[in-house]
């Protein structure tokens, strides 16, 4: 690049020299010559080729380069199933506008931090069923998030059939981690299956159980009935096994969490994250393209333009 200096020292010597001496020959008036003819104007830009020529082909002896950056990632994902409540008292208002929107928002929110991890879900009721399997499409599992409605399923609180049809889609993974999520505001009171036999089933296969229990303390506005094709609300107190819940954590390792508010459902997902970290490895590769070739292949265009210029149609005789 020092020899890009010697252009500002070329175009000083090319405007200041002296100029060479030459035959004169005086006319009593030049108007028939006057006007720039286009050999005038070649010969005018003729400096300029062998300027552009000059840097050209010396930017490209210092061999440029364009420098593409690749990152690749090699992710230890962590499986993770939720179990969701979907019975009918997940439509109590002492969430706004539900408990059950809030739950989904929040859910929506998890699943879009864990971009490396596969997670599925399933809902239960009085039973319980797989809404999504184990997945890395995030965007497939957030729609069926969004598309969750109280009464879906028969109503009731199957604990133990919720937590069965999780373990039965984690139990066979080959990750190293495998969690379940689950989330309900009731007791135990349907299904063929005891939360705390699944419990077990869970420790065995090396499945870890985060149990939240959502729900304000006291009475709450909630569904009491159905009639007249839609529910009916009234003042209801909350029933929740707490000490059921903190078992199932327990025997698997996991740990119970109480979401009284939106807020803290929100920090208790944001603990999970947090205790559940994907391992992640990160490589960066640098790709080189050179970039010499363009201006060589200008450079010595120009000069070859140059030369055929000056010694054809802009060649002068003395």
């Amino acid at each position: 690049m020092v020899l890009l200096l010697l252009i500002p020292a070329l175009i000083i010597w090319r405007y200041f020299k002296k100029p060479s001496p030459t035959a004169e020959l005086n006319l009593s008036s030049i108007s028939g010559l006057d006007g720039q003819s286009w050999r005038t104007l070649l010969a005018k830009i003729l400096p300029l080729l062998k300027l552009i020529s000059f840097v050209s082909l010396v930017i490209a002896m210092t061999r440029p380069q364009t420098m593409l950056s690749e990152e690749e990632i090699k992710a230890e994902g962590i499986d993770i199933l939720v179990a969701m409540d979907v019975s009918t008292s997940m439509l109590a208002e002492d969430f706004r506008p539900n408990r059950i929107e809030v739950s989904k928002s929040l859910a929506i929110e998890f699943v879009q931090k864990r971009q490396y991890d596969r997670i599925g879900l399933v809902v239960f009721g009085g039973e319980s069923f797989t809404q999504c399997p184990l997945t890395t499409d995030h965007e497939i599992l957030i729609n069926f998030l969004a598309r969750l409605q109280c009464g879906m399923l028969q109503d009731g609180t199957a604990i133990g059939m919720g937590l069965s049809s999780a373990i039965n889609r984690l139990k066979d993974s080959e990750s190293k981690s495998k969690i379940i999520i689950l989330l309900t505001d009731g007791v135990n009171n349907m299904g063929y299956i005891d939360p705390i036999t699944a419990a077990d089933i869970a420790s065995k296969f090396g499945i870890k159980v985060y149990t939240i229990g959502i729900g304000s303390n006291g009475r709450v506005n909630q569904p009491n009935g159905f009639g007249s094709g839609s529910f009916r609300f009234g003042s209801v107190r909350g029933e929740l096994d707490e000490a059921l819940l903190k078992e199932i954590s327990g025997k698997t390792g996991g740990k119970y969490y109480r979401a009284v508010s939106a807020e803290a459902l929100k920090t208790i997902y944001e603990e999970i994250d947090t205790l559940e970290k994907t391992e992640i490895e990160t490589s960066v590769i640098n790709r080189y393209t050179e970039e010499y070739p363009w201006f060589l292949g200008l450079g010595l265009i120009l000069m070859l333009l140059g030369f055929l210029l000056q010694n054809t149609i802009l060649n002068t005789f003395p």
